[in-house]
């Protein structure tokens, strides 16, 4: 199952940076993670200061 970006993000942008797929764009108040592209590395929630990708 692909992430999702949580409303706690605080647009930092840290999980954009760090896709490997480039699946993550900015969107209205919190980026957002393509599902259809999304490969579940994790890289994302690694690096989120406040956990907002979740699985």
């Amino acid at each position: 199952m692909a992430f999702k970006i949580s409303d706690d993000c605080i647009m930092c942008g840290a999980c954009a940076a760090e896709c490997p797929v480039s699946c993550i764009t900015e969107g209205d108040g919190k980026y957002i993670i393509d599902e259809n592209e999304c490969i579940e590395c994790g890289n994302c929630a690694n690096v989120c200061p406040v956990d907002a990708p979740q699985e």
